[in-house]
């Protein structure tokens, strides 16, 4: 037991830091006035992330660019009509969560490290991540605005202008230091700036957890989570889950309809269908939408991707980091 804890130890933190936030909300809301704070943790979580990226590896799918450009599309577009269909299932702040988990660009680290896990073609991943994060800067305002806008009174302008200073601009700085000689540093202290990427998700979690509890006690102990219906939490679950296995087939079987290699396909899945945390938590907080569905879709990914990828990498025979 102790062994799958500490093979497993992010989920169970990640669960550990939802409830102490959720359940300790009350002495916890002064977090929430604490905006700066936040966009410091997005800014240095993306630059620990951005900093450890090959950027090199993209010329590879330059050459090629179908497969990115499908996997692009299925990220950005398909991937929230998916979702659309759950507005008239799921409560308005879950729905909203949801969507916004949609619309937030790619991961920046676990698209490729899954990709190269199935033997897949990780430029085409690196490729959609580098693409889908600075494309966030339009995608995520425009979304709001188009299908948000009722229940999220967002500056469109001011968002667009916080997404290029926490998401873009560490992303940029990050490539222009490993161009300036730091990517060897940045490539031996991969695993110090990934665990530095992990607690600055955690500690967004708690951010995002205290904010769902505020918004329950609000209610006055009205059932506005998906803690407290247990009917919500299964839409939820299985909403996220569905978006995404629909999401990694479709990218899948888009590919072998055009002939692209196992590679390719793999790539196309994975990347298509991946979102990043850190961004939604952000975002879900800023729109006071609930931050239940984005963790969910998380860890979903995680569970369903490690699968998939392990199988393809059983049948190809590949031994992958």
């Amino acid at each position: 037991m102790w062994a799958s804890l500490t093979k497993h130890w992010f989920l169970t933190a990640l669960a550990v830091c939802f409830a102490a936030g959720y359940f300790a909300a009350d002495p916890l809301a002064p977090l929430l006035e604490m905006s700066l704070l936040r966009s410091g943790i997005v800014f240095i979580v993306m630059w620990a992330m951005g900093v450890t990226l090959r950027a090199e590896t993209i010329r590879k799918s330059i050459t090629k660019p179908l497969p990115s450009v499908i996997a692009i599309l299925a990220n950005v577009l398909l991937v929230p009509l998916l979702c659309l269909p759950t507005m008239w299932l799921l409560p308005e702040k879950l729905f909203g969560g949801l969507f916004v988990t949609a619309i937030v660009p790619c991961t920046l680290a676990s698209a490729s490290v899954w990709t190269r896990k199935a033997g897949g073609d990780d430029s085409i991943a690196m490729m959609t991540t580098v693409v889908t994060n600075l494309a966030c800067v339009i995608v995520v305002p425009l979304g709001i605005w188009l299908v948000l806008a009722q229940q999220a009174e967002i500056d469109a302008v001011a968002q667009v202008r916080k997404l290029a200073i926490i998401v873009v601009a560490p992303l940029v700085l990050a490539q222009l230091m490993r161009r300036a000689g730091a990517g060897k540093w940045a490539d031996r202290q991969k695993q110090r700036l990934s665990l530095l990427g992990q607690v600055g998700i955690l500690v967004m979690v708690v951010f995002g957890a205290v904010a769902s509890g505020s918004a329950a006690e609000g209610a006055g102990g009205e059932a506005v989570e998906a803690s407290a219906s247990w009917f919500a939490a299964a839409i939820v679950l299985a909403s996220a889950v569905v978006v995404h296995c629909v999401a990694l087939s479709l990218g899948i079987i888009t590919a072998k309809r055009f002939k692209m290699s196992r590679e390719s396909q793999i790539a196309v899945g994975i990347a298509g269908s991946q979102k990043t945390l850190m961004v939604g938590l952000q975002i879900a907080i800023d729109c006071g939408v609930s931050v239940v569905p984005m963790i969910v879709y998380h860890l979903g990914q995680l569970v369903i991707d490690t699968v998939v990828a392990d199988r393809w990498r059983r049948k190809s025979g590949t031994v992958q980091e």
